[in-house]
């Protein structure tokens, strides 16, 4: 599963990508505003920061605007996915930008009917938003599970990402259900390498190590360990 960052924040985006961890980044005007920076010239940045998809959301709500908006998307740079919302004015803009091989990201989806219209419309992704149906008292993972049946039933080559994603559960749930991608903010995808058994397994070995007189730890040079090699099988030979 394809693992994105929810951010607009440089500094975050360089460090995920500095794990190696992230395959994508997914951001919004909310996300954007926070940072205080010029738009285009941030999102072009993130573009070349990242080596994969990055979904930026238009802000027109009628269909005309936001074509108008995702072909400039577009334009910045080959890694743009344009982000427009699950309504009827969202489809038929995901329509249009579909057929001119502009890929889409289906944002806002809370139903698998919502899902089943944005593979239909063209959609290259969809976004299920798990987090805002668990705070209702619906079950998030349940729409991920109805999806990917609905898809495989079809056909359908929409991807599922994972969105509204609170906590490292639903990264792993999303996992064994066969999503395609989740994205999620810096705090969750720090949570996802902590594990209080890690953190005391290292503890007790660098502990042990200090235990060590110093002639123990001192680093030998790769040279004196060939020597060491070298006359280890130098007397092997001897004693046969």
């Amino acid at each position: 599963m394809k693992i994105f960052l929810d951010s607009a924040n440089l500094a975050e985006i360089r460090e995920a990508v500095s794990w190696g961890a992230i395959d994508g980044v997914t951001t919004n005007p909310s996300l954007v505003a926070k940072e205080g920076c010029r738009f285009f010239p941030l999102l072009k940045e993130i573009c070349e920061t990242v080596n994969g998809p990055v979904s930026m959301e238009t802000i027109s709500r009628d269909a005309a605007g936001m074509v108008d908006e995702g072909r400039a998307f577009a334009k910045l740079h080959p890694h743009i996915v344009v982000k427009c919302p699950l309504t009827q004015e969202g489809l038929a803009a995901t329509r249009r930008l579909s057929k001119e091989q502009i890929r889409v990201n289906v944002t806002l989806c809370f139903s698998p009917s919502q899902a089943l219209l944005a593979a239909k419309a063209g959609a290259a992704y969809v976004s299920p938003f798990v987090g805002r149906l668990d705070d209702i008292s619906a079950d998030g993972m349940g729409l991920i599970r109805d999806i990917k049946t609905i898809y495989a039933n079809y056909a359908f080559s929409t991807q599922i990402l994972v969105a509204s994603v609170r906590h490292p559960l639903h990264v792993v749930e999303a996992a064994r259900l066969g999503a395609d991608a989740a994205t999620m903010p810096f705090a969750v995808l720090q949570s996802l390498v902590k594990h209080p058994l890690t953190e005391a397994g290292l503890e007790r070995f660098l502990k042990d190590w200090e235990k060590l007189p110093p002639e123990a730890k001192a680093w030998k040079s790769s040279s004196a360990v060939s020597d060491t090699a070298a006359e280890a099988r130098g007397r092997q030979r001897i004693n046969r």
